[in-house]
């Protein structure tokens, strides 16, 4: 019975004894617990230790992560230096040298008297504590995330309103460190600064403006900035265009900036000049002004009696002088001086302007003549005038009594003489008076105008071409 039991007990721990072998910590407990007198059950070690050479390759993969971060840093020896002080701190300056690439010149505003500018700045220097060991001298290149962890100089732009780095899609930054210690530190920037404009002679003037980089903390005794290439630092984009200048030069320089608190800094300059294309200004300004000045003439032809014709005319045309003067002066600073475009624009609506008077001294000095007229003539005077105020109903126009006598005296004798007769004979008149006139529109014009309009059609033209010729040539 006893017998029997016991080899229940062994069919039913055989088969669990077979799969534990596979298990070294099952194994072992198994082992220890239940057959601690079996000496063939250590022969399943072998097993248990392939799974922990696994396990160690696996922590020696990870662990040479870990070396490999550990390595990079202390190759360029980070944590063994404080970047806090510039390379050389206490002895002589450190050169910087700076090159620059304008990729684009955004927009040029007059109203602000500012300019946008986007371009790569490259920094050169050399900083011994970042020096690293390469068997084939090959450089490190990384990106914005290790600037804050060592020394970068702090260049920045003298009279800027706005900038920033571009992010897209990560930060604009690169930093190459070089086996020997030497940097490349490069950045993409847009920037809005001031640019001192003169605007005398607008829209046919020429404008100097330039980027000035200067260092914020170190002066001359620390920190050295200068041109890396020379006048060859500066490189533009062959593509930049502007839609109202033309790009003249590029030119690179450098000087000394004076601070009363903190001294001498070093300071360089990106030069560029800027010529206005004029071609919008004399569609938009000058040949509107030319035509109303030449419409303005037109009034000198009219009928000095055509009161209407001539004071709408005169007056549209200085609304419309006024209007052209608003729209330039709006789109421009305020400045204190006189500009080239107001010159011509107010000269301009001078000569409009004199155009109306001109018809007011014409228009007064007919009326004293005709009331001295009537005052010598009496009455017969009274009934030519009358007379005239009837031819008036035909061609519009208020004509003199001498000049209808001169130039209808066919049709003033048949009315003299049918004036006690019918009316019909009166109307047969009229339609013959305005035959008559239909015929000799240009005489009449010209035999009825005043000394002042035949003066006034020959002498602002003279005086507004001398003036154009005069105002181009001493600007242009």
């Amino acid at each position: 019975m006893v017998l029997l039991i016991k080899l229940l007990l062994l069919s039913s721990l055989w088969p669990g004894a077979v799969l534990n072998g596979f298990h070294p910590q099952r194994q072992n407990e198994h082992h220890h617990h239940h057959h601690q007198h079996h000496p063939k059950e250590a022969e399943i070690h072998p097993v248990p230790m392939r799974d922990s050479r696994k396990n160690t390759s696996k922590m020696k993969k990870i662990d040479n992560t870990k070396v490999r971060q550990v390595k990079s840093e202390q190759l360029l020896r980070i944590d063994d230096h404080d970047f806090a002080m510039r390379p050389g701190f206490g002895g002589s300056a450190i050169p910087v040298g700076i090159d620059v690439q304008i990729e684009s010149i955004d927009s040029i505003s007059e109203v602000d008297m500012d300019f946008t500018m986007t371009l790569y700045l490259r920094h050169y220097w050399r900083d011994e504590r970042l020096s690293f060991q390469s068997t084939n001298n090959r450089s490190m290149t990384f990106d914005g995330r290790l600037i804050k962890k060592i020394w970068v100089p702090d260049v920045f732009f003298v009279h800027s309103k706005r900038s920033f780095i571009h992010d897209t899609t990560m930060e604009n930054i690169m930093l190459r460190v070089y086996p020997d210690g030497n940097v490349l530190f490069s950045l993409r920037i847009t920037v809005s600064a001031m640019c001192f404009m003169d605007f005398s002679r607008f829209p046919l003037d020429t404008q100097n403006c330039s980027l000035e980089l200067e260092s914020y903390a170190y002066n001359e005794d620390d920190l050295m900035l200068y041109w890396k290439r020379g006048n060859e630092s500066l490189k533009t984009d062959e593509h930049i265009a502007l839609s109202q200048f033309f790009i003249e030069e590029f030119s690179a320089s450098s000087g000394l900036a004076l601070y009363s608190s903190t001294g001498w800094y070093n300071r360089l300059f990106i030069n560029f000049i800027l010529r206005r294309h004029i071609f919008f200004f004399v569609l938009q300004s000058y040949f509107p002004a030319m035509l109303m000045v030449m419409l303005s003439w037109v009034s000198f032809w009219i009928d000095r009696r055509a009161v209407p014709a001539r004071v709408s005319l005169g007056i549209t045309t200085v609304l419309t002088m006024s209007t052209i003067i608003t729209g330039v002066s709006a789109s421009m600073p305020q400045v204190s001086y006189i500009k080239a475009v107001d010159v011509y624009l107010w000269i301009s609506f001078l000569f409009v302007f004199l155009s109306v008077i001109e018809y007011a001294a014409v228009n007064y000095l007919t009326t004293v003549e005709e009331r001295k007229q009537l005052k010598r003539r009496g009455k017969s005077s009274a009934t030519l005038n009358l007379e005239a105020v009837q031819a008036m109903a035909f061609d519009g126009c208020y004509h003199d009594s001498d000049v209808d006598l001169n130039y209808s005296v066919h049709s003033e004798e048949t009315s003299s003489r049918g004036r006690a007769a019918s009316v019909a004979t009166l109307d047969a008149a009229r339609v013959k008076r305005k035959k008559s006139i239909k015929g000799n529109v240009g005489r009449i014009i010209l035999a009825n105008n005043h000394a002042i309009d035949t003066y006034s059609r020959i002498f602002f033209p003279i005086v507004y071409i001398v003036f154009n010729f005069f105002y181009w040539g001493m600007y242009l």
